[in-house]
């Protein structure tokens, strides 16, 4: 390998007379990053998506004779998941990747049906799925590849597997990176085994280690390659991509998952369910019961004699009257349900995503008022759109230097743009009479695009013009007519 990892953390630049080689410095790079508060939050913000939550491990407590906090198992526990964090996750991707994104090559053909081949319905799932990753990593990572087929392809990878070391401070210069990741491996006697495979993406091509106890070893599987670009002269001749083949996709500039906003809210919201729970399940000590001369041992037998038989036994001592009162004790659920309400809230504002069930809504509400309900989650939507053009730029790239490769043309990304249909909640009646109003105003192209009901502004145009053409040759045809009879 090249010497491009030994940086000064400052500076930037490379450090002089570096003790130590490239392979010790990645070891040391890895070993602190597995367990950095980053990687841990990016992990965090998977889990939590997948509903394994803080309050799945959560113990009941109460404290004993000595003052100490012990463990308690025969009290209600239950450990109750609201994932509204994966809804707000589910929504902000949805609404800006959740309808087929297109590309504005400036009506060049070609270019239009080279990217559609690339650009198929898997990988437009693909990069719908990144985005994904990327509210819940704070950044998502894609790699471009020649498949078997000779295809350009692409595969995702999640935050937490990815170590990268760029090159500016603004990271938007990719100097190298290591990819760390489990795999799957059965031995001879059958039983399965997880091997942490690491593969060092740099200028020269990929060198690929086993990560053990801390130490990069070579790979006996797969020896060191490089990233195969091109067959030259019918032969498999591989060759590195003159850049890194490994495209950041970022949520935000800042690159935190979208969990570090609301983490504490969603903790509160499972912790006032699973409390209300309890408290529900816990009959018997809603009620506190006052033993009077209790015929019985201790504690425990009264609490067996009250469960399975129903009744306990209390006798009269010296004239005093056996009994057992109750101090009843009222579980308010108003409380629980405003507190709940305004975690809800919370959860939705800090996330900055919408209420689908916001008082905005109610009646026949105008296209202010949508737009206002969704001023919060346009407000994310516009930072992740301009981090992900900034990606695409680099991403396409790549796929014009497979198009050139191929065969299929020339092209340059500077022609084209990607263009984001927001899945946002109109008022059609509106939308529809405000277009019929600008016509003769705007074009009729412009009306079209704006048209709730039209999925494909390009066909559209197309039908109108073909329902149009009878008309137009009948006029013509009127027009022939009336000058012969003159």
């Amino acid at each position: 390998m090249k010497a491009l990892f030994l940086r000064d953390a400052q500076s930037g630049l490379p450090s002089a007379g570096a003790p130590m080689t490239d392979v010790q410095f990645l070891e040391r790079e890895i070993a602190a990053w597995l367990e950095s508060k980053e990687r841990a939050a990016q992990i965090a913000g998977e889990e939590y998506y997948n509903g394994n939550q803080a309050i799945t491990c959560r113990e009941r407590r109460v404290v004993d004779a000595s003052g100490e906090m012990h463990r308690v198992n025969r009290l209600p526990n239950n450990r109750i998941v609201d994932n509204q964090y994966a809804k707000m996750v589910d929504q902000k991707t949805n609404y800006l990747l959740g309808r087929p994104f297109s590309f504005d090559t400036g009506n060049d053909a070609a270019y239009d049906a080279a990217l559609g081949d690339v650009f198929s319905r898997k990988t437009r799932r693909l990069l719908r799925n990144v985005a994904e990753a990327a509210y819940t990593g704070g950044k998502a990572w894609v790699y471009p590849y020649y498949g078997q087929d000779g295809a350009l392809a692409f595969t995702a990878f999640p935050a937490h597997e990815i170590l990268p070391f760029w090159a500016d401070r603004e990271h938007t210069e990719l100097d190298a990176a290591v990819r760390l990741y489990a795999v799957t491996r059965y031995n001879d006697l059958g039983k399965a085994d997880t091997v942490n495979k690491a593969e060092v993406y740099h200028a020269g091509g990929i060198d690929r280690f086993e990560w053990k106890k801390g130490k990069l070893i070579p790979d006996p599987d797969n020896p060191p390659g490089s990233h195969a670009v091109v067959s030259a002269g019918g032969k498999d001749a591989p060759y590195n991509w003159e850049r890194l083949p490994l495209v950041c996709f970022k949520a935000n500039r800042r690159e935190t998952p979208l969990l570090l906003r609301v983490k504490c809210l969603q903790d509160a919201l499972n912790l006032m369910l699973s409390n209300f729970a309890n408290n529900m399940e816990e009959d018997v000590r809603n009620t506190v019961l006052v033993l009077k001369n209790y015929d019985g041992e201790d504690l425990g037998d009264f609490r067996h004699n009250l469960t399975v038989y129903g009744a306990v036994k209390v006798r009269d001592i010296n004239g005093a009257p056996g009994g057992v009162e109750t101090l009843t004790i009222e579980v308010n659920a108003e409380n629980y349900k405003a507190i709940l309400e305004l975690l809800k809230k919370a959860i939705v504002e800090n996330a900055r995503g919408f209420d689908a069930k916001d008082d905005r809504l109610s009646g026949t509400p105008n296209q202010l008022n949508i737009r206002s309900m969704y001023s919060d989650i346009d407000l994310d939507a516009n930072e992740l759109e301009a981090e992900f053009q900034a990606a695409f730029e680099e991403l396409l790239w790549f796929v014009n230097q497979y198009l050139a490769n191929s065969g299929k043309g020339a092209f340059d990304v500077a022609d084209v743009k990607v263009i984001f249909d927001r899945d946002i909640l109109v008022n059609e009646s509106e939308t529809i009479d405000n277009g019929v109003k600008s016509a003769g105003i705007l074009s009729r192209e412009t009306i079209v695009k704006q048209h709730p009901w039209v999925s494909d502004p390009a066909e559209e145009i197309k039908r109108i013009q073909k329902e149009e053409q009878p008309d137009t040759d009948r006029a013509a045809f009127n027009a022939s007519r009336a000058k012969q009879d003159e």
